[in-house]
């Protein structure tokens, strides 16, 4: 369901800035000051949206146009770029289709993450946390998106009117003006070369972003390391990992039973691996077997798993063991034993043998009696002691946020790397999506355009009236537009009633 806190304070300001708006424009007094202001300034407001324009980047797209005259082959590419993402476009959105349908007459959740586009919602499946990264990605990708169509209009003559920027209730854009004169007098091959030029550059930037997300370990190596575990920065309060003995900012895991954490990857992997194996052991030596501990009666719980502590002691486990009995017989034991004096210092095993064959002192492999899919992990966090951990592994996963990146330095702050990682990646998704939902020859998008443009360069020699070659992109934007509304529309069905 939408948020009603975060749909209240959207509606709330639109509607002050709405109310402000028609004051003024009805006030004798200030309505020609108003409407000069806003025109001096190149704003325009309507009901849920606020467009600015300007010409003061005009000189910036011309240098950019005249910095390499011979680089009309990065536009060319882009064309070719453009043609396939309008094809590869349409058989994605199909795609897309085919999983919303799939994932609406299934109850499993698992076909939940399966759709290859998802629509975003903030507040619903976006969390409010993340806001910035989203809305900051989505501007720096509509600005180099509308930089691409200025820098290849302005190299094939067409004259850019201005550049601007707008608010469509809480999603940020960018547009450019270009002279539809100019444009129409050029041949269709420039035209697509406008056209594509965006998606083209969407691309570029999408490439860019990837490279740099893939090369942070590098560039940040002189101020960050990687490789040596992973680096706590932040515990969420109250959970299984706060407390005294749990863990703290600034941590380094560098391990989960007996396999090696060496960053977030590791982290992951780890808990996967331990929350899909059999409980693991400890080789405990039978000297040090105490007879003291509780050997009391073991019971069912209600899964069928076996328990042997009735005390309710937050530092005592039932652990179970295969005691001798005779020459060859052997019988499984259950004894109520403090955990951290049992674990500390000793061996993983999965089985007797893994503890003969790395002992000289008779020792038996103890294993905790828990519910199923519980887990007592110890976590490796020098140079503190282990901290342990009895639960659900996903519990212990999303305890706690993790980095790769350790400061060599104490004064560096431990988020850096974090940010510009989410910031890529942000940057990567929207990009990406940005290129692939312009390409689709829909109503409204850089796809319509295209698509005439294409009809133009190739049909005029197949189809010799164009009317009929008008009609035929009509039809097939029509099909393009019904292929879009129906992917998002269901998408916002699935995000918000679900």
């Amino acid at each position: 369901m939408i948020p009603v806190p975060l749909l209240v304070c959207v509606m709330a300001a639109w509607c002050a800035v709405y109310l402000a708006d028609t004051l003024l424009r009805t006030s004798v007094t200030h309505r020609i000051s108003y409407e000069s202001w806003l025109a001096s300034r190149g704003l325009m407001l309507s009901p849920f949206h606020l467009r600015w324009q300007t010409t003061m980047f005009n000189r910036l797209f011309a240098y950019c146009a005249r910095i390499n005259p011979r680089a009309l082959y990065l536009f060319n590419s882009g064309l070719v770029f453009g043609i396939v993402a309008m094809l590869g476009s349409v058989v994605l959105l199909v795609k897309t289709l085919q999983q919303t349908l799939a994932q609406m007459t299934t109850d499993n959740p698992r076909m939940g993450g399966q759709q290859t586009l998802q629509v975003v919602v903030p507040g619903v499946n976006l969390p409010t946390s993340q806001l910035v990264y989203f809305f900051s990605a989505l501007l720096l990708s509509g600005v180099i998106h509308e930089l691409g169509h200025a820098v290849a209009a302005l190299r094939e003559q067409v004259r850019v009117n201005g550049f601007g920027m707008f608010v469509f209730v809480v999603y940020p854009g960018a547009f450019v003006d270009l002279f539809t004169t100019h444009l129409n007098l050029i041949s269709p091959t420039q035209q697509l070369r406008i056209f594509c030029a965006g998606v083209w550059h969407n691309f570029v930037l999408c490439v860019a972003a990837l490279a740099f997300l893939f090369l942070l370990p590098i560039l940040l190596f002189p101020v960050y390391y990687t490789g040596a575990g992973a680096l706590v920065t932040e515990v969420v309060q109250g959970s299984a990992a706060d407390g005294q003995r749990g863990l703290s900012v600034g941590d380094i895991v560098t391990g989960l039973e007996d396999c090696p954490v060496r960053g977030v990857e590791d982290w992951s992997s780890c808990l996967s691996h331990l929350s899909h194996t059999p409980q693991t052991g400890y080789c405990v030596p039978v000297s040090s077997l105490q007879p003291s501990w509780a050997h009391g009666r073991a019971f069912k719980r209600l899964d069928g798993t076996m328990d042997c502590c009735s005390n309710n002691s937050l530092t005592d486990l039932c652990f179970s063991y295969m005691k001798p009995q005779g020459r060859n017989g052997r019988e499984r034991e259950y004894a109520c034993m403090p955990v951290r004096k049992m674990v500390t210092g000793t061996r993983v095993c999965r089985s007797e043998a893994d503890c003969a064959a790395h002992s000289n002192a008779p020792s038996v492999c103890v294993t905790p009696s828990l519910e199923n899919q519980t887990r007592f992990i110890r976590v490796t966090h020098p140079p503190n002691t282990h901290m342990l951990f009895v639960g659900y592994p996903p519990h212990l996963q999303y305890s706690v946020s993790l980095t790769n990146f350790v400061p060599r330095l104490g004064f560096l702050h431990l988020d850096l790397p974090i940010f510009l990682e989410t910031f890529c990646k942000y940057v990567v998704s929207l990009s990406g999506a940005l290129a692939v939902v312009n390409s689709v020859p829909c109503f409204a998008l850089d796809g319509q355009w295209m698509l005439n443009a294409l009809l133009e360069a190739t049909l005029v020699t197949v189809v010799t009236d164009r009317q009929k070659r008008e009609l035929i992109g009509f039809f097939l934007l029509l099909a393009g537009s019904a292929l879009l509304a129906a992917n998002v529309a269901l998408g916002l069905w699935m995000v918000t009633a679900r």
